[in-house]
Order: structure tokens, then sequence, then C-alpha cells
């Protein structure tokens, strides 16, 4: 392929970002090319609830599981609204919650979809001269910053009994886009200025008879895979890394080439991968398996696990963060984890705290300095220690159900709940 992508001119700018967020941007779910969650700004509050440290609410017209992201004075939300069958992106005043303006297209097929998991449950993501939306069945649609659609792509229906939940990427002039779960599913890479496809790769997704996760005994269980993909570097290359059903797999940026796979996942993985010195670990859903293996290899790199784990104890939806070595998430039955990236010995398993019924989180954490910010079901913040003692530092509740990741932006954070757009402040 003679396209080019223009790799050294975005290289520096866009891995920067994947060290620590410090800028008023945040530009896609988690945060940056390799959705690590982190951020350098430890100004934001530790503590709040519906009325402390609030700088704005504004409601929202229907639920949502996306998150916000943010440019300059702008946050961007995805919303479905099932009154009118649309789904479309929402733009806000950063500084007084105003909706600036909002845009989408208009789908009243059927569509499958989980009762807990809205359309647009995927974030968009921006990078100050687009705002590009993954609908699903509806297709992808890029808006600029004033609202206003540039184009619009059918990937062709998007077919799972649980929906969908990923978020687009982007690369420089290039769009990753994973359209899945399902008969379909495929990674694209896609022009962000034309929406043109410039290379698709299918993703395999197969049943394992001898599957040892939530629905072993059998080959009729759920398969399919709702991750984002992460864009990492190793050494000089850069590597698109996405977990799917059965196996890890890194493809190159230029051309969509497969660089690496690592099988030992389950057939159903609800996790995206993350990637620390070196090393990436890939979760699976449903008591599914845990795998770490070093980036930048070739071929089949399964032999070369650092280790397996067949089978969790606990359900795990959210993605960790990684601080020294350790990764931290919140597990669906609510209890706080700490897993060493080395060998996959789980460290401490703790149960947070929760202001009503639901203390289970769908939310995946960010990393605030050495503090970790994971949202549950009941719409408690709770703030513990990353580190391999566990520390509680504080339990914030706005008393809304939640299952979306927070984002942080010149020291406040955005929230999403079912009912409203928060911006918590000091």
């Amino acid at each position: 392929m003679n396209h080019r992508y223009y790799l050294v001119r975005f290289f520096t700018f866009y891995f920067c970002l994947s060290v620590a967020l410090t800028a008023a941007n945040w530009p896609s779910w988690r945060g940056d090319l390799a959705g690590s969650g982190k951020v350098s700004d430890n100004s934001v509050p530790l503590k709040w609830d519906s009325k402390k440290n609030i700088r704005w609410r504004v409601p929202l017209p229907d639920r949502g599981n996306s998150s916000p992201v943010i440019w300059g004075d702008k946050v961007f939300i995805t919303q479905a609204t099932d009154v009118d069958k649309r789904r479309s992106v929402m733009c806000f005043n950063k500084l007084t919650g105003t909706m600036l303006w909002q845009n989408g297209v208009i789908y009243d097929k059927q569509e499958k979809t989980h009762k807990t998991n809205p359309y647009c449950s995927g974030s968009p993501v921006t990078d100050g001269r687009v705002v590009i939306a993954n609908y699903a069945s509806a297709g992808v649609v890029a808006y600029d910053l004033e609202g206003e659609e540039l184009w619009r792509r059918d990937l062709g229906p998007q077919i799972h009994v649980w929906g969908n939940g990923t978020s687009p990427v982007l690369y420089g002039d290039l769009c990753i886009m994973y359209h899945g779960p399902g008969p379909n599913s495929a990674l694209y890479g896609i022009d962000k200025l034309s929406g043109r496809t410039l290379w698709k790769r299918p993703i395999e997704e197969k049943d394992d008879p001898k599957r040892e996760d939530g629905f072993r005994g059998g080959n009729n269980g759920i398969v399919g895979a709702f991750t984002t993909p992460i864009v990492i570097k190793v050494e000089s290359r850069p590597e698109i890394i996405i977990s799917g059903a059965n196996s890890l797999q890194a493809f190159s940026p230029e051309g969509g080439k497969e660089l690496w796979h690592c099988f030992g996942l389950n057939p159903l993985v609800y996790t995206s991968p993350v990637y620390d010195e070196n090393v990436v670990l890939s979760m699976g859903g449903y008591f599914g398996a845990s795998i770490a293996v070093k980036a930048g290899g070739e071929g089949d790199v399964t032999s070369e696990r650092l280790w397996l784990d067949p089978r969790s104890k606990k359900n795990r939806l959210g993605t960790p963060v990684i601080l020294n070595g350790y990764a931290y998430f919140v597990n669906m039955s609510g209890f706080a984890e700490c897993v060493d990236m080395k060998t996959g010995k789980i460290i401490f398993e703790e149960r947070l705290p929760s202001s009503g019924n639901n203390a289970a989180s769908w939310a995946s954490p960010i990393l605030v300095a050495d503090q970790v910010f994971v949202t549950n079901q009941s719409g408690d913040t709770n703030v513990f220690r990353a580190a391999p003692k566990f520390e509680l530092i504080a339990t914030n509740s706005v008393g809304e159900y939640s299952n979306s990741t927070l984002a942080v932006s010149d020291g406040a954070i955005y929230l999403r709940t079912h009912k409203s757009l928060w911006c918590i402040s000091k």
C-alpha cells in the first residue's frame, strides 16, 4: 500500500499524551492512545457530593454508558434517545455546562442489546479537528467541532445479543475502529478526513467447547469482544493492540498487517488491553482468562506468555490502570483488585463502600498521580491508593446510577450518569 499515515509527524505528539495527561484535553476514552487512564493533575478534588465541589450539573435526555471526552472548552458525549430513535453527539461548554450543539442520525431498525447497555455506549473521540462517534449498526459519523457532519459510513449491521461498547481511536489521520462483536467483526483503518476505508482486518470470533470461564461446560456460550483498541510504541514501531475473542492481537497502523498474536483469552472479552513497561495485560470477561505478554513480537507468541490465569475468581468488566508494575481495577462485585503484572498474582481484593444497592462497577478506573478513581452503579466514586497495600482515601456519592468512566481536564472531573453530566471542581 502506498498510502502513508504521517507516522513521524504525529508520533511524538500522541505518545507524549500516553505518559500522563496534564493539559486541558481528554480526547478519547481513558484519555490517551494507550487507554492508560493516567493523569498527573493532582488538583482534582478528592471529596464531593451532589452539592459540594460541583461546578455544574446538566440533565441528559436518556440513559447512557459512554464517557465524556474533552477538547479545549468543549465536552462531548454520545447519546441515544429511545423516544425518537436518535443516536447523536452532544457538545457542552466545559466551564458552564451550556449545551452548544447536538447532531446525530435516526435509526429505527431493530438492534439487539442488553437491557443495561443502551445504544451509543462507545465514547466519541476528537483531535480538535474532527469528532467521530460509533453508532454501531447506525454507522460511524464524523463532525467538525461546531457540529456539522463531515462524513458518514455504514459498516454493516452490528449483531450481538448484548450490543456493543467499543470506542473509536484517532492516530494521526487514521481512525481505528473495531466494528463488533458479531458476525461482521472487523478492525478498520479509516481516513479521518474522508471516511474512506484504508484497510480492514476481520477479527475471528468462535466458541471453544473446552472454555473454562462462566460459560464452561458446553459450546453454547456467548462469544465476542467489547474492547477498544489501544496504540502503543514498541521501540521504533507503533502497534495497534486489540483483545479479541480467544486471542490478543497486534497490527501495524500502516496497512493493518498483523504483527503478532497470543492465544489464551476466553471467547468472551469485556475489557480493553493495557500496556506498561513493554508488557500487555488482557483480561477476559465473565470469570474469564487473563494473560500477559511482551509487546513487539512476531507471529504466534503464545509460548512466550509471561503468565496465564485461565479463570478469574470474580467477573471483571473495567479496564485496569497500572502503576509501578501493579494493575488496579474494580470487579463487577464491587471489590478493588491489585494484580502483579509480572506474575498475575492477586495482591489484594477489598470490598469498596457503596451508598446504595449497586456496589457493582462497570466503569474503568482512572489514575490521578497515585490515586485510583472509579465509580460504581450507585453513583459513588471511590478513591483508593495505587499501592500493594490497600488504602481507601474517599467515597463520594452523587446518588445517580452510572456505568461510565471519568474524564479529567484542568483540575475538574467530568462524570456521566444515567440522568446527568456533572462537572466536579474545587
